[in-house]
């Protein structure tokens, strides 16, 4: 018998992984603003991601009608837990967007849809961040998966320190990816501050892998076990190989690798994350057969989502191979 609820989560995992993948490194050419301060340059970090930007938040928009469509309690129990945050990351996605369009015909205001472009892609890269700590410390639930919790369950340290690791996360994959699209001193500045990123990023991710099994006993006992040790610790020695070849490759000119390399530490960084709470869909307690919607709900939503993720799919890798070029200083845009 098909396990419907396994191939939801699934779908589910690689929508939010392809979403935080390529809304993650447009979100960190916002992070990236401050430290460039020439106007052509910045034109140019822009530019990089324009065609692509909008089309890049579909995988959100996936993600959360997929979780309606077959979990409708774990939609309703964690929006109802992190309304705030979400809420708080929506309003600075739209103070983002309004300023990409807004931005390119403005003259005397431009200083102010800069600012907008910058506060927009770090709250809502922070409130992902928050999103994602939240989730890791549990949500407090009945039995029938109803959240018993208040509306600032949310906001702890451990929280506000994942916001901070997301923010560096996305500025990381930026940076590697205006490596592979400029030339001349964008990239060359891009080159110097990526290996800076890219320690902090493993000092912030030895640091939730440390603190997560010790305030969770549970994820401690997965990691630890003898019977699985030695499945799972090619994880964290794998995110020591490719923190040293991404500065490695920052340190011999490679133009794409420090890129690849980035989104290897991501997906180990997921990895990890999946293998800490598996089976549950509501951490600690219930697992996503316990939240699953009906079987016929779950297939009906299933034929039309596999009519409709290969068509994103191929105008995504589309869009993407149609603008592959590298972006330069008096380029108007993409033509």
């Amino acid at each position: 018998m098909i396990d419907l609820s396994l191939i939801w989560v699934v779908i589910i995992a690689i929508g939010v992984f392809i979403y935080v993948m390529l809304d993650g490194f447009d979100l960190g050419i916002g992070i990236l603003f401050p430290f460039i301060k020439d106007k052509q340059e910045r034109d140019v970090m822009m530019n990089t991601v324009a065609p692509v930007w909008d089309g890049n938040e579909t995988w959100m928009v996936l993600g959360g009608a997929a979780l309606f469509a077959a979990f409708p309690v774990v939609y309703a129990t964690v929006l109802s837990a992190l309304y705030l945050p979400i809420t708080f990351m929506v309003i600075a996605l739209i103070f983002r967007g309004v300023a990409f369009e807004f931005r390119f015909k403005s003259q005397r205001s431009q200083h102010w849809w800069d600012r907008a472009f910058i506060w927009g892609s770090v709250f809502a890269s922070f409130c992902q961040g928050v999103i994602l700590g939240a989730y890791i410390q549990g949500i407090p639930t009945n039995a029938l998966g109803v959240y018993t919790g208040n509306g600032w369950d949310w906001l702890t340290p451990f929280s506000l320190f994942t916001g901070v690791g997301v923010v560096v996360l996305y500025a990381a994959l930026g940076c590697g990816w205006l490596i592979f699209k400029t030339v001349d001193r964008l990239q060359k500045d891009m080159y110097a501050l990526m290996p800076k990123l890219l320690m902090a990023l493993f000092v912030i991710f030895a640091a939730v892998s440390i603190y997560t099994p010790m305030a969770h006993p549970d994820i401690a006992a997965r990691w630890f076990n003898p019977d699985l040790v030695m499945y799972l610790s090619p994880v964290p020695l794998l995110v020591v190989l490719f923190t040293f070849l991404a500065i490695r490759a920052c340190h011999h000119g490679y133009e794409l690798r420090p890129f690849i390399y980035t989104l290897a530490l991501m997906f180990l960084a997921y990895t990890g994350f999946i293998i800490s709470l598996w089976p549950y869909i509501i951490p600690p307690s219930l697992s996503i057969w316990q939240a699953a919607a009906p079987e016929s709900s779950q297939l009906f939503a299933l034929i039309g989502a596999l009519v409709l993720i290969p068509i994103i799919l191929m105008y995504t890798i589309a869009s993407y191979w149609v603008f592959r070029d590298k972006v330069r200083i008096g380029d108007d845009g993409y033509h």
